[in-house]
């Protein structure tokens, strides 16, 4: 806080007892690592760092020159400022905002300038031929990809998680750096090259990272203490969920290396601790599984696999 902020000081009567808090004047600070992108003739998009946990952000506000054009939750860090001009060069700011309605400074302003427009363009870019990603830690991924061709010029490169647009790369770009993912979970990411017009390519292959722990920081994702007992016919699993904040309703199956199946609890059937799971079983006695298993985590990435484990099925 200020030194020089007065502080305003609220009383509540209670029982005929007066509590007295003083009133939340400190303002979060301003967002980090903006960027503006221009998306198309007519769109920019634009992206920052997500807050800290600590400062207590519960939204955000997008300026373009001064001007609020949108305002957004805390969970959402980017944004296409849409119906620009083509060949124009625009400023943008962001402010965050906390429960108590104390905003940020702008923070520095960036600039982005729209190509210009084509007339009738309706053929989509080719699709970058080739995309790899690596783990740059435990919470980010380094992620590449190959040109993507245009009969009018690829004017931008979206990068999915899933059905999810997470991050927008400049035309010259091939190569991006992804932060703010969790410790130890697989994450599988996907690329589309756009051009001015806004035709989007198909996604390019995937590229499947798989960041490590964190080590002293929290549990990990991957279930724990899987075992697998064979029994006429069945076969039976028992594993620890992982700690994830949030009760586990889906876990993926891999039986030698291949997804099987994907065992899931409804609501009032969700197991918490040690979770037990039958398998009906029809291959011939002697035949071996490897068995491991990996949970959906409450942001609907999947964790870390468990430890894999072997078992030999009896008639």
């Amino acid at each position: 806080m200020r030194p020089s902020a007065p502080t305003l000081v609220l009383c509540l009567a209670l029982g005929g007892l007066a509590a007295c808090t003083a009133a939340d004047t400190d303002p979060p600070p301003a967002p980090a690592g903006l960027t503006a992108q221009a998306g198309s003739a007519t769109s920019v998009h634009v992206m920052w760092d997500a807050a800290a946990d600590r400062d207590g952000v519960t939204g955000y506000q997008v300026f373009q020159a001064g001007r609020l054009v949108r305002e957004l939750p805390a969970e959402k860090t980017m944004v296409d400022v849409a119906g620009l001009a083509p060949q124009t060069a625009y400023s943008f700011t962001v402010r965050a905002k906390d429960a108590a309605g104390n905003r940020s400074g702008a923070g520095p302003a960036v600039t982005a300038t729209t190509p210009a427009a084509t007339a009738e363009d309706r053929a989509a870019p080719t699709a970058p031929a080739t995309t790899t990603g690596s783990a740059a830690g435990p919470r980010a991924a380094r992620l590449s990809w190959s040109p993507a061709t245009d009969d009018t010029g690829v004017t931008a490169y979206d990068v999915y998680q899933g059905d999810a647009r997470i991050h927008t790369a400049g035309p010259g770009e091939t190569s991006t750096v992804l932060a703010g993912l969790q410790p130890d979970t697989a994450y599988s990411f996907t690329v589309r090259a756009r051009d001015g017009a806004d035709n989007s390519s198909p996604d390019g292959p995937a590229a499947e990272v798989a960041t490590p722990p964190a080590s002293g920081r929290g549990a990990g994702t991957a279930p724990a203490d899987l075992t697998a007992t064979a029994s006429p016919g069945a076969v039976t699993l028992s594993w620890t969920a992982p700690d994830t904040g949030r009760a586990t309703t889906e876990y993926e199956l891999h039986v030698n290396g291949r997804l099987t199946t994907t065992v899931q609890f409804g609501a009032g059937a969700v197991p918490s601790g040690r979770v037990e799971h039958r398998l009906t079983v029809a291959e011939p006695t002697g035949t071996v599984w490897r068995i491991k298993l990996r949970a959906r985590l409450p942001d609907g990435n999947w964790g870390a696999f468990s430890a894999e484990r072997e078992v030999t099925l009896t008639a």
